[in-house]
């Protein structure tokens, strides 16, 4: 059965200010993301 997705965490992307969720991806280090892409984090400047 799938999981269920409406609780997952959210974040403000600190480029775009677009809220985000989280992704398997990030499972280990969620607490450092700040950015929704790569391109967000290429643009932070």
């Amino acid at each position: 059965m799938a999981h269920k997705k409406q609780f997952l965490p959210t974040k403000i992307c600190a480029v775009c200010k677009r809220p985000f969720t989280w992704r398997k991806k990030w499972e280990s280090n969620w607490e450092e993301v700040k950015y929704c892409s790569e391109k967000c984090r290429r643009n932070k400047a």
